[in-house]
């Protein structure tokens, strides 16, 4: 299997969302965005799937050297070989990838987030900062569209949380900031026993409409000559803010089960979003 194949493999088999933007992409970006995507699996991988914190900070140490050897050795992983290739082609900064590590570390060490602004810097990690890759490789000529991504990814981060925060609390994380559970009348206690209230409900209402006032701002942010470019994340945008909207339908009972799009629906959501941006860069051309 080839580092390209891997990464391939590794995207389809996570049923992710980023999966069904990548269908739209020429293959060199295709390849690229695969080898990014691995990557965030892998490292995320090494901390949700190890049970022992000493094992997970071995592997995240390891992840750090290839890393550099991503940018100026000889990258052992598939994953890290893919990225390899795709750095030679897209001005990917070695700098982010440290950052996505860091967020990812985060989880070793912090359970609970006092305020939305200690949270925000996780997001940034995370998310944001996969999204100022991910524009690399999609291409952007406005750097306003950088301010695009930092704030898509950041509502990224919120529906992740929003939607896993059953699981999350199996894991005994809490990531809605402690702050807005006071706000709200919202015992953690609660939280990780699974139990739902009226004023959970209440919380979830707030911290979503502050993941749609992200997704707004974004797409305020994006620029038109840039908007087809960075299709891939406009069809995630799309099954993202769906999502939310379940997760929000679903109120009381995302403690207790996985709020998921079928992958036909999230093709559907992918095409329609595809046909759209397409119609709105014809007429673009033609004025």
């Amino acid at each position: 299997m080839s580092p390209h194949e891997y990464c391939a493999e590794k995207a389809a088999s996570s049923g992710s969302s980023f999966y069904y933007a990548f269908k739209f992409l020429a293959p060199r970006k295709r390849e690229a965005i695969q080898a990014l995507y691995a990557f965030c699996r892998e490292v995320d991988d090494a901390v949700d799937n190890v049970s022992d914190p000493a094992a997970a900070t071995a592997r995240l140490a390891f992840w750090r050297g290839e890393v550099e050897e991503v940018f100026g050795g000889r990258p052992q992983h598939p994953v890290g070989q893919a990225l390899a290739e795709a750095s030679q082609h897209f001005n990917l900064e070695k700098a982010y990838f440290h950052e996505i590590i860091d967020g990812v570390e985060m989880d070793l060490t912090t359970q609970r987030y006092e305020s939305f602004s200690d949270l925000q810097l996780y997001c940034y990690r995370v998310a944001s900062v996969v999204g100022l890759l991910s524009i690399e490789i999609f291409g952007y000529k406005n750097r306003a569209t950088r301010r695009y991504a930092h704030k898509l990814g950041l509502a990224f981060q919120l529906t992740n949380i929003l939607r896993d925060v059953g699981e999350d609390a199996g894991r005994g994380r809490i990531y809605l900031p402690q702050e807005d559970l006071r706000a709200h009348g919202v015992a953690e206690s609660d939280i990780l026993a699974g139990r739902p209230s009226e004023a959970f409900s209440r919380l979830m209402e707030f911290e979503g409409q502050r993941a749609r006032d992200f997704y707004r701002q974004a797409l305020e942010e994006l620029p038109e000559e840039d908007r087809y470019n960075q299709l891939p994340g406009l069809i995630m945008a799309a099954i993202y803010r769906q999502t939310l909207q379940e997760v929000l339908n679903a109120e009381q009972s995302v403690l207790s089960h996985e709020i998921r799009l079928t992958p036909l629906r999230k093709f559907w959501i992918a095409w329609k979003t595809y046909r759209r941006e397409r119609k709105r860069a014809k007429r673009a051309a033609k004025q």
